[in-house]
């Protein structure tokens, strides 16, 4: 039985608690009900089983729908579900025209006539003479239910449900299955024996990969269904302790409208050459993903993780040259570049500035604090210190500009946290103490100071670039048209490298002057360098292990990721209607639209429906707007009517480089709720990809019949 509304994407049952109804009994109103709700994938199951398993939410029906008359909510017998205004489910316009052009037939009017008329019954109506089902099923299904409950709601199965740990007797799983049992559930007074807990725990291991592996087909089923896609990944992360690295696919679905669905969990473990063959290997053969048709992919990986993440990029072009690679757009490019260095000082930097942002996550106080030692030292420039305050209530470690406000406001930082280490007022914790003097000691380490000022003064280069990278349609297409400057300006400055570094070592040693900071190479290249003749000066130093390799990263990481094949794409910006009219050209950019001249429909006549288009959107009337987004693009009614256009803006949305709309990146944030909040001891891969993907659409005898045929052996469920 389904918690939740059948129409695809509704909110009910989720975060949006509506009455649910039964689907009809009878087959022809059973078979309308489907036909409005557009579930084309449900049309093999009978009208019984759309009655047991399957529920509608009362927001899909009019208000004459209800039987003002009986108490509480009930429909009328004739009531037919019609108002579908949601995003992704059937708009309410399309199904009253739908109403008004059918004509039923004769046979079908006196059938009707015929019928006994029966209200819709609740869901709480116990179901009556319906065929029995094997009593095994039965009891698969009624698990099945109990743990996709727990999983949808983020509920550990494993998990002692009050807070002792006596293994499996106490935890949530057996806690709901013996409330059912309590409640009179029959199903599971024939079958459940509580004494037999080694068995209760392999049986819902087996549960559990057979949810996962059911929810993965439906993402993947979703992505085959609509054609070409794009894979990312994200930063691994430890569960169960292994390293696993999540997948995410992105495509463009029936409705035209972007879509980011996670696909489960790579094993990240192993030499970077064979890990890359595994990771492939896997996708493909286990997970059942077609990896022709991806036309993209992007990684965020920091730290240690980057040399093997950089093999399976590699190695993924190498198999499908058309997977291009590209940045992601969930980072700021200049934070993307950072995290992606091998540089001690950087990964200094960028560990420094999760501290702080967790140090002012811990009391608003904190922040009160930061902003009275930003007030000390901007005394005679009130703009500029209300400026740093407003941008310090944010997330500025995460900013495009991080660096650049970092330096802006390291002195008060230093003010803020040795103040609230000092703790002579007695206001703090010890934690928020601790937390305090741990940022005091990086902050006065001259090897942050000099990573931050390097960092700072590169990024600077690129920071309008990727800036307009996030921006709107108009800021992405004149961002293409800047790359060819911005890599110059970085290759004229590895080409003076030794001023540029003069100019930033002098920078750093005047601010570290200013701090007290004493100037100084790491103490652990010292110990290294223990016992050897000659000693290193500090200006060599940091040229060697900072600067140098800093500016070559940057240079080679915006090489890789902006490739000529990846800008001609994001050329396709110019498609859209507005950046068409605004450039005031009538010839179409047909270069950057032929580099999809395999994935368009009819690569033939290209250019004369380029022309057409060009022609269609190079004049506004007075008064007239034109649709200046991807989506809005796309939504046009008259789109179809170029297909090659079409193709390639539905290539364009999946580009990881651009930002999803809030609607379309629910799946991510999902995902950082679920490794943020679930405690390390109970997170689990499986339970996360069912958790995530809670709208999938479960159907329990699919569920079951994959068990079946997955554990064959399993004679009897114990």
């Amino acid at each position: 039985m389904q918690n939740h509304c059948v129409v695809l994407d509704c909110p009910s049952g989720i975060s949006d608690f509506q009455a649910l109804f039964r689907f009809p009994r009878d087959p022809n109103r059973s078979e309308k009900w489907l036909e409005q709700c557009q579930r084309d994938d449900l049309k093999e199951k009978s009208a019984e089983q759309l009655y047991k398993y399957y529920r509608l939410c009362g927001k899909h029906f009019e208000a004459s729908a209800f039987d003002s008359d009986a108490p509480g909510s009930v429909l009328k017998a004739d009531a037919v579900p019609s108002v579908f205004d949601g995003p992704g489910q059937p708009q309410s316009g399309q199904v009253k025209r739908g109403k008004e052009t059918t004509k039923d037939s004769e046979t079908e009017r006196r059938g009707r006539k015929r019928m006994k008329k029966a209200p819709a019954e609740p869901i709480t109506e116990t179901v009556q003479n319906v065929p029995e089902e094997d009593e095994k099923q039965k009891y698969l299904k009624t698990l099945l239910e109990v743990l996709l409950l727990l999983g949808e709601q983020s509920i550990p199965p494993f998990a002692p449900c009050n807070g002792k740990d006596d293994g499996l007797k106490s935890c949530n799983f057996q806690a709901l299955l013996e409330y059912r049992l309590n409640c009179g559930d029959e199903v599971l007074k024939n079958r459940f024996d509580s004494s037999r807990q080694n068995c209760f725990s392999n049986e819902l291991d087996m549960l559990i990969t057979v949810c996962e592996q059911y929810v993965r087909s439906k993402v993947i089923e979703g992505v085959k269904q609509n054609g070409f896609f794009s894979l990312l990944t994200g930063e691994p992360v430890k569960i169960s302790g292994e390293w696993c690295l999540p997948v995410f696919l992105r495509y463009v679905d029936q409705l035209k409208s972007h879509q980011e669905k996670f696909a489960g969990f790579l094993t990240f473990e192993g030499d970077e050459n064979d890990l890359a063959e595994k990771l492939l290997s896997e996708m493909t053969d286990r997970w059942d993903l077609d990896m022709s048709q991806c036309r993209a992919q992007a990684h965020a990986c920091s730290g240690t993780h980057s040399r093997k993440i950089k093999a399976f990029a590699s190695k993924l072009v190498e198999k499908y040259p058309k997977a291009i690679l590209t940045f992601r757009s969930t980072n700021p490019l200049t934070l993307s570049l950072a995290n992606s260095m091998g540089v001690s000082g950087v990964q200094l930097v960028l560990s420094t500035f999760k501290q702080i942002e967790l140090f002012f996550s811990q009391s608003p106080l904190l922040q009160v604090e930061f902003e009275h030692a930003i007030s000390i030292f901007y005394p005679d420039k009130e703009d500029k210190a209300e400026e740093l305050k407003k941008i310090c209530r944010t997330s500025w470690t995460r900013r495009n500009d991080g660096f650049e406000v970092a330096l802006d406001v390291i002195e008060a930082l230093l003010l803020c946290v040795d103040s609230v280490h000092d703790n002579e007022d007695m206001r703090w914790n010890d934690q928020v103490t601790h937390s305090a003097l741990e940022i005091s000691k990086a902050l006065t380490d001259f090897e942050f100071i000099m990573a931050l000022i390097v960092l700072k003064n590169v990024m600077l280069l690129i920071q309008a670039f990727g800036k307009n990278l996030q921006g709107k349609a108009v800021d992405i297409h004149s961002a293409t048209a800047s790359l060819t400057a911005v890599l110059q300006s970085l290759k004229e400055m590895s080409d003076n490298i030794d001023v540029y570094h003069d100019f930033f070592y002098d920078e750093a040693v005047n601010l570290a002057a200013a701090m007290e900071i004493p100037v100084k190479v790491p103490r652990f290249f010292l110990m290294k360098r223990q016992g050897e003749d000659g000693s290193t000066q500090e200006d060599d130093y940091y040229k060697e292990h900072v600067t140098v390799p800093a500016v070559k990263h940057v240079i080679g990481e915006m090489n890789d990721l902006f490739s000529q094949d990846h800008i001609k794409v994001l050329g396709c910006m110019c498609l859209i209607p507005d950046i068409i009219e605004g450039k005031k050209s009538t010839q179409p950019d047909e270069e950057s639209v032929q580099v999809f001249s395999d994935d368009i429909p009819n690569a033939g006549s290209l250019s004369a429906e380029l022309h057409c288009w060009w022609v269609k959107w190079s004049k506004k009337g007075k008064g007239e707007t034109f649709p200046s987004s991807l989506h809005d693009t796309l939504q046009l009614a008259d789109v179809k009517f170029f297909p090659n256009v079409m193709t390639a803006l539905r290539l364009l949305s999946i580009l990881p480089t651009l930002a999803l709309e809030d609607t379309s990146d629910v799946a991510l944030k999902r995902y950082r709720m679920y490794i943020e909040n679930m405690p390390d001891n109970v997170k689990s891969k499986s339970l996360a990809l069912f958790n995530i993907n809670y709208d999938v659409g479960f159907d329990l005898e699919s569920m079951v019949e994959l068990y079946q045929k997955t554990y064959p052996e399993s004679q009897e469920v114990s």
